[in-house]
């Protein structure tokens, strides 16, 4: 049995220098979602969401199909992400990739980082100039 890889994020805080974590996925999110939820997150890529400075914030983009966003099961995972504190740059409606047309597109770049340079602004980390 090998040894299991080491969690990135596990490394000592002072190396740890982040501000905000913003999380973007592409379709794949409709399968963390359940995983960032259920606290299984020893897989790679998503580990450092829990070693993550929780006074820090975390952002994170859903995107998924259509059918997947308005399945009941994503309301609730989204719900929890935000209990947890995480703050969401909720998805936007248009004609996806797989040929739907409705709610479940990333944001835009230009929403997502507006939304962090707010974040950071609340949080002191970022000054426009």
């Amino acid at each position: 049995m090998e040894a299991r890889a080491s969690c990135p994020a596990a490394a000592p805080l002072v190396e740890r220098q982040f501000r905000v974590l913003v999380g973007v996925t592409g379709s794949v999110a409709a399968l963390k979602l359940p995983l960032l939820v259920s606290r299984l997150l020893d897989i790679p890529g998503t580990c450092v969401i829990r070693a993550w400075d929780r006074s820090k914030p975390l952002l994170f983009c859903p995107a998924m199909n259509t059918a997947m966003w308005e399945h009941p099961i994503t309301a609730q995972q989204v719900g929890q992400l935000r209990a947890f504190g995480y703050v969401e740059i909720p998805c936007v409606a248009k004609k996806l990739v797989c040929g739907d047309q409705g709610l479940g597109a990333m944001a835009e770049v230009g929403t997502i980082v507006d939304k962090v340079k707010e974040i950071l602004s609340l949080h002191g980390g970022f000054q426009q100039s």
